[in-house]
């Protein structure tokens, strides 16, 4: 069998979902597996059929297992995943645990993470052979800001990959994803800022980069008149980026986003995203990666950038139709959204 064309690096959590209820009064959960980095390579193996593997670290246990499991059912690769031993309760590493709420109306989603010291959390720079992750095949590296948060060693190890990557003539994307909640205490947004500007500096395509925009994440509302000059200011910082992505979303309620996305590459400067004002929402968690993984296979498909943002913003709209981190879209309801296709039932 052919290796993976796309790898990602960073962590898969198990996440529990209460459905249309909240945490605090839960009986019953659903779980997921899912990931910043991860839904990515499981987006484009499920919905765009791209053979995709993802380099991460569990403890081996029952819940480690699961999560394999989860994994598989996607159909991402697990040879990658390093398997840390289990020492009975956690103490030296753990699994991710992630709760989340889809919030509802004026409600909005509520997410409760469960994930320090976990396996990947620990993994240091040298940990992993990249020579030999890359050696066969590999086209496309993605990681994120979620795995870089993770612990002061996994900057580095992200920093490795990605320069590795680059080496073997793979194309790097990276995504900033900033969680407050991973930076609390180790320097807030500032610290985030600097991580994401070492690590952007490797790629050839970010997404989520009005995240670079301001003097850290999430400082400044940027308008829709001023998205094309927020990206202008990012590529300014990132002289290496040849593509710049980004979603763009307003939030009248919990159920109802206006969803829309913008790029810049050097070959065609500014290009405005396919609009979808009033967009019913389910579950907006995953989205971003939605759009990451729609774009990525845009791109590895030479379709042009304007073709690779419509496929993007069609499929991270389709994953907010679903529950659950991960997308549940097909190709064919992708590029049916991208022609205008409505939503009768189909018989």
């Amino acid at each position: 069998m052919t290796g993976p064309e796309v790898i990602a690096l960073g962590e898969v959590m198990l996440r529990f979902d209460p459905g249309e209820g909240r945490i605090r009064t839960a009986r019953t959960f659903q779980v997921w597996e899912g990931g910043g980095e991860y839904n990515v390579v499981r987006g484009l193996r499920r919905c765009f059929g791209r053979r995709t593997a993802v380099v991460t670290a569990l403890a081996d246990n029952a819940v480690g297992r699961l999560v394999e499991d989860l994994i598989l059912q996607g159909g991402v690769d697990t040879s990658l995943i390093r398997w840390v031993p289990d020492d009975g309760i956690g103490r030296i590493a753990r699994n991710g645990l992630n709760f989340v709420e889809r919030g509802y109306g004026i409600r909005g989603a509520l997410g409760v993470s469960d994930r320090a010291h976990t396996a990947v959390s620990q993994l240091r720079k040298g940990d992993v052979d990249w020579d030999a992750v890359f050696s066969a095949g590999v086209r496309w590296f993605h990681t994120g800001g979620i795995f870089a948060g993770l612990s002061d060693t996994t900057v580095d190890v992200a920093d490795e990959a990605m320069a590795a990557a680059r080496r073997h003539g793979i194309t790097v994307s990276y995504d900033p994803n900033h969680r407050p909640s991973l930076w609390a205490g180790r320097g807030g947004a500032e610290a985030a800022r600097e991580v994401d500007l070492r690590l952007a500096r490797h790629a050839d395509v970010v997404v989520g980069a009005l995240g670079l925009a301001g003097t850290y994440p999430g400082q400044t509302r940027i308008g829709d008149d001023e998205v094309a000059d927020a990206l202008a200011e990012v590529a300014g910082l990132l002289p290496e980026a040849k593509v710049l992505a980004t979603t763009l979303r307003d939030v009248p309620s919990a159920g109802v986003n206006d969803w829309s996305s913008a790029a810049w590459s050097t070959d065609t400067g500014f290009v405005a995203g396919p609009r979808m004002p009033g967009l019913q929402v389910l579950d907006r968690i995953g989205s971003g990666d939605g759009f990451a993984a729609g774009l990525i296979h845009g791109l590895l498909a030479g379709a042009g950038l304007e073709r690779a943002l419509a496929y993007g913003t069609a499929h991270g709209a389709l994953t907010m139709t679903t529950p659950g981190d991960v997308s549940m879209a097909s190709l064919a309801e992708v590029e049916a959204l991208i022609a205008g296709g409505t939503a009768h039932v189909r018989r």
